[in-house]
Formats: C-alpha cells, structure tokens, sequence
C-alpha cells in the first residue's frame, strides 16, 4: 500500500511533460525567415493559379479584365507575408481586400491569405483580437459582396461561394492560430514564471545566508568577547598582586573560563557541522548566562552588583529565548564595563520581570571618554533585541553609562499557571 500523501508532489515518473519537438519543428523554429518565405511563395502559387484562367466562356482568347489587377494584388499580398510576424494586423487587413478584389473575378474563387493571415494573428497578437478580426473580416466581406449583388455588379453565386469560402478558410485559421497561440503564450509564462523564481530562489538564498553569517557573528561575539575580556582581568589582576595565593585563584579562574569558553564553541561548531539537522538553532546549553556572566565580572574583581524583581513568573520559568536574550544583554553590559571602564566603583545589574516584559538594565560609573560608535557587539546585541519584539537604547545618562533592554513577553504553554504571578523570592 502507498504511503505518500495526496498532497504530497508526484516524482519525475509520474509527471506528464509534453514531448520535445520534432526534427521539423525544430528546423522552422530555427529558420524563421525561410518559413516564412516559403508560406509566401505556397500562398502566391495557390493564389496567382486561378486569375490566369480567367478567359473566354471556351477557354481561349485574351485573358479577363481582371485577372492583371488581380494578379498584381496577388503578388502585393502574398509578398506581404514575409512580415506577417510584425506588421501582422496590416497584413490581415490586406488579405481582406484582396478577398474583396476576388468578388470581381467572372467565376467564384477566392485566396487563401485569410488561412494565414487569421493564424497569424492569433499566435502573434491575441486570441481575441484574432476572434474579433475574424467577425469584422468576414463581416466587411459579406456586406461588400451584399451591396455589389444589390447594385448587380456582380452575380448572386460569385458572392456566396467567395464568402462561404473565405469564411471557412478564416475560421480554420483562427481556431488552430488560438491552439497554438494559447500554448505558445501559456509556456513563454512558465518559462517566465520559472526565471523569476530562480531569480527569487537566489535572492532568499543571498538572504538567508547574510541572515545566517550575521546570526553566527553574533553567537561568535558572545562567546569570544566576553570569555576574552575576563581571561585578561584575571591575568593582568594575577600578575599585578604579590600574593601567590590569589594569583593562583585567578590563573584557575581565568582556565575554567577559557574551558566553559571552548566546550561551548564546540557546541555551536558541532551545530553547525551537524548535516542531519540543517534547522538546529545555534543556542548555548540552556544554563544561567546572565548570573554567571556576573560571577565572571566578580572573579575578575570588578564590583558587580545584580538585583532581580518578578511580578509575573519567575525568571527561570520564561522561554528560553527570552532568557538567552536577558543573558546575552547582561553579558554584554558587563563586558563593555570590564573592557571600557575599568576604574568604575560600581556596574549595577537590574533585571524586572514584569506581566507582559522584562526590562534589563546594566549601568556603570567609570566611563569618561566620549561616546563611539556602537562595535559587533552592540550591532549583534541590538539585532537579537529586535528579532525577540525588544527595544535597546544605549548611552550617557548623567554620570552613569546606561545600556537597557526591554523584552515583550509571549504566552509560553512550558510556563506554568501557577508560577504565573507569584513573586520570586
């Protein structure tokens, strides 16, 4: 029994895709003009044959009256269809008053320019404007012939047979001209269809992958920069002190930071090796980035105070998107004080975990130079803000240098009812 879903697309087998043209096709398509000219030369022979004959009621003397304008008409006409591609409503007019001109012949005969000419216009202008030059042609020559039978200029049968014979040649025409034009018109789009989507398949994929560089640069900036900073507090802090004691501590220190540093790397690069799950998120174990960024900070020796209020659920009860945001906001606060001011008396850490937001704050009093221009850091840190719904604002408050965060809060179903509302102690 199958198992494939109605649904589901049909593979290569079952598609029905219409042959490829034959050697013949494949020739005219290649050769326009010589199809062209050899259309023209059938149509003047089929067309020019019948004025010669125009003689006496026996066969024989001079020839009809007619048959010299006629045969010059001819030959106008059919030359004409040499550029039934371009001028094609002019040459569908011309072959209309060639088939008037017929109606003067002395016995009913007519052209077969209509045949081509309607074709033409179906397949190289519209399938309505061949319908609606087929209704006005055929119209036109019935009441030319209509009023010349009435004026008796010419006979009664001459017309009929000339109209009924055009007109059967006319409707011929269009009827294969709107085949063939509807699937001339319906494959140019999807042929068209098809190159736009290869030009939007290219423009997602160009897209996808700034996305994706941009979402790696700023895991890389998370993890490298921070690690970094702290690695260098605690070495330039164990070889400033005298003591062996704490230079000790703070070589062990700055090792686990460096080895929490790698094991995490090589979590993201195994994501980003790993073939068998193109969509996995590149998000660090799901641990409290904000607090041991904080612990960080303290180990180096930086006086790093934190204060959390929750009036909706508990911090470590959101999604854990939303805590990695506040983490990698914390972190980066903290960084930039450790990096920009290393002499700050105090760097305050607020988280408030409101009903509908969390809002992070990260201020410190050390820095004196004037502001310059946000780094990777602060790009990355305001795209991750802005892809959780959040706002970030960065900059001097006063004597402070602020940087805070606001985060909306989504209906999580992994929250719990009744941790919602309950003050975090």
């Amino acid at each position: 029994m199958s198992t494939r879903s109605r649904n589901a697309p049909p593979p290569e087998d079952d598609l029905r895709l219409p042959r490829l043209p034959g050697v013949v096709r494949r020739f005219w398509s290649r050769h326009p003009v010589l199809a062209d000219v050899a259309i023209a030369l059938l149509c003047l022979l089929l067309t020019l044959t019948p004025p010669t004959t125009f003689r006496g009621p026996d066969g024989t003397g001079p020839l009809h009256p007619t048959a010299v304008p006629l045969l010059v008409l001819t030959a106008v006409c059919s030359a004409l269809l040499l550029r039934r591609r371009t001028w094609t409503l002019s040459v569908f007019v011309a072959s209309y008053v060639l088939a008037i001109a017929f109606l003067f012949a002395p016995v009913p005969v007519g052209s077969v320019l209509p045949l081509v000419t309607s074709y033409s216009l179906a397949v190289y202008r519209s399938s309505r404007a061949a319908w609606l030059g087929l209704g006005l042609g055929i119209g036109s020559l019935s009441a030319v012939a209509g009023m010349l039978v009435l004026t008796s200029t010419i006979e009664f049968p001459i017309a009929v047979s000339t109209v009924i014979g055009e007109a059967a040649l006319a409707l011929i025409g269009t009827l294969v001209g709107v085949n063939v034009g509807n699937r001339k018109r319906y494959v140019e789009a999807i042929i068209d269809r098809s190159r736009q989507l290869l030009r939007e398949r290219d423009q997602q994929g160009q897209i996808a992958a700034a996305a994706e560089r941009a979402r790696i640069a700023r895991e890389m900036h998370d993890i490298v920069s921070h690690s970094l900073t702290v690695i260098v507090a605690l070495t330039e802090g164990a070889g400033a002190t005298a003591d062996p004691e704490r230079a000790r501590q703070a070589t062990l220190q700055a090792s686990q930071t460096a080895r929490a540093a790698l094991q995490e790397m090589r979590g993201m690069l195994g994501v980003l090796r790993d073939e068998s799950d193109p969509e996995a998120p590149l998000l660090p174990p799901d641990e409290d980035a904000a607090s041991a960024a904080i612990d960080a900070a303290r180990a180096a020796g930086f006086p790093v105070t934190s204060k959390i209020t929750t009036l909706g659920a508990p911090l470590h009860d959101l999604p854990r998107t939303t805590r990695l945001a506040v983490g990698r906001v914390v972190q980066e606060g903290v960084t930039n004080a450790m990096r920009h001011a290393p002499a700050a008396s105090t760097i305050s850490v607020t988280v408030a975990v409101g009903v509908e937001s969390v809002d992070v704050e990260v201020r410190n009093d050390g820095v004196t130079a004037a502001a310059r221009p946000g780094g990777f850091g602060l790009r990355g840190l305001r795209e991750r803000v802005e892809l959780a719904g959040g706002q970030l604002t960065v900059g001097p408050e006063g004597a402070l240098w602020r940087l805070r965060a606001s985060l909306p809060l989504a209906e999580d179903p992994t929250v719990p009812e009744t941790a919602k509302g309950q003050p975090q102690p």
